[in-house]
């Protein structure tokens, strides 16, 4: 006797069968953990590139922005930290954006042979890229201490700058990845959205050089509330965010993902019949 499943969209208000993806949570880990190896697997320098690339970047925004902007000279804290503490988180986002933008056709054999809760295939992306964030993060608390910069109690805060970049990725990813399913296009728009993102996000310089009448409209920007959070408790209170910015910042990401997680939800029953 055959069966058939067909997959709706969840009824109410959160689209989302949580007690579904717990029972597939073995598949879960197990596709994360796979792409961490994957992704240094057969390469010279493995791991350290998650190290490199922060670092790498770093220079570059600090020379630009630090010295031929002349930005530095505003600054009380080592400009190099300034430029890192940004570089690390979207690091995060853009590799987390970009793999899960790409995930439901790279994983493309395996949606159309089995049936499992398609959200897991661009969440596991973000949780791949969550590693290399925490490698990069100990390059930056070395730097703290050859800088010498005492923490503070704001540095318990960290995670939940971090949560906001996942949010952000995550909303990012489901609607890059469903999109990208039908429009094959969307794969050459993803660098261009990282390339520009990098140079509009507050990154290699702070969201305070943006004019006054045009810094909330600014951080209409998801990441400009999480890498001006991310600073903040990596430099100190002396680099808080814009408040009232950062709040529309926040929104925009939470608008982001449950706008995702129900467009990717009402176009899963369509994956495996076009991927």
């Amino acid at each position: 006797m055959e069966f058939e499943r067909t997959i709706k969209p969840k009824k109410g208000l959160i689209p989302i069968d949580f007690q579904e993806l717990w029972q597939y949570r073995e598949l879960f880990w197990f596709l994360a953990w796979r792409e961490v190896i994957i992704r240094y697997k057969q390469t010279a320098l493995g791991i350290l590139w998650a190290l490199i690339q922060p670092l790498l970047t770093m220079v570059v925004f600090t020379f630009i922005f630090g010295r031929l902007a002349g930005f530095a000279n505003d600054s009380t804290a080592p400009y190099a930290m300034i430029t890192l503490s940004g570089v690390v988180v979207w690091q995060f986002f853009s590799d987390a954006m970009s793999t899960s933008g790409q995930s439901l056709v790279s994983q493309s054999n395996l949606i159309t042979k089995v049936y499992f809760p398609r959200l897991i295939v661009p969440t596991t992306y973000v949780i791949s890229a969550a590693v290399d964030f925490g490698i990069a993060m100990v390059i930056l608390f070395i730097l703290m201490g050859v800088f010498q910069i005492i923490p503070t109690p704001i540095l318990m805060l960290l995670p939940v700058f971090f949560l906001i970049a996942a949010m952000a990725a995550l909303g990012a990813g489901l609607w890059l990845s469903a999109l990208n399913v039908k429009y094959r296009d969307v794969k050459h728009i993803i660098p261009f959205i990282v390339r520009l993102g990098m140079y509009i996000s507050p990154v290699g310089f702070l969201s305070s050089k943006i004019p006054d009448q045009y810094r909330f409209i600014y951080s209409l920007n998801p990441m400009v509330g999480a890498i001006e959070g991310f600073r903040w408790c990596i430099l100190g209170p002396g680099y808080a965010p814009y408040w009232p910015g950062f709040w529309l910042s926040f929104g925009m990401v939470a608008a982001l993902l449950v706008s995702g997680i129900y467009y990717f939800r009402y176009v899963e029953r369509s994956f495996a019949d076009v991927v």
